[in-house]
Formats: C-alpha cells, sequence, structure tokens
C-alpha cells in the first residue's frame, strides 16, 4: 500500500477552515452574550424607573445617593 502525502499546502488550507469555523463559532457565541448583556441592562433599567416612579424621592436626591452624597453635602 502506498502512503498518500498530504502536502503543506493543503495542510494549512485545511487548518484554515478549522479556524474559520472557530472563528464563526466564537463570533455567535459573543453575539448572544452581547444580545444577553444588553437585555439585563434594559431589564436594570426599567427596574430601576419603576423604583424612581414609585419613590417619594426627588431626582436630585436620587442623583446625589447615585454620586455618593451624602443628604447634608447636597
Amino acid at each position: 500500500m502506498a502512503r498518500r502525502s498530504i502536502s503543506l499546502d493543503e495542510k494549512i488550507r485545511k487548518q484554515q477552515e478549522v479556524v474559520s469555523a472557530a472563528k464563526d463559532k466564537y463570533d455567535a457565541a459573543l453575539n448572544e452574550l452581547n444580545h444577553l448583556i444588553k437585555k439585563k441592562q434594559d431589564l436594570q433599567g426599567k427596574e430601576l424607573l419603576n423604583a424612581f416612579v414609585k419613590s417619594d424621592k426627588s431626582l436630585d436626591e436620587i442623583l446625589a445617593f447615585m454620586n455618593g452624597k451624602k443628604d447634608d453635602e447636597a
């Protein structure tokens, strides 16, 4: 039986296909991650807005709190 010798160019081409497929999979996973992060941020924004609407605090009081200022500093 004769062994077929795979040329270096063929090995490179095959490895490029492997890398390309891995990159496509990585890009898809990264896009899904970014989508989930955006969705979480949107939900947190809505939750924050709802808390503000239900709060008896003024916008200035809330902003001062969020900026780490104490009541007597505002």
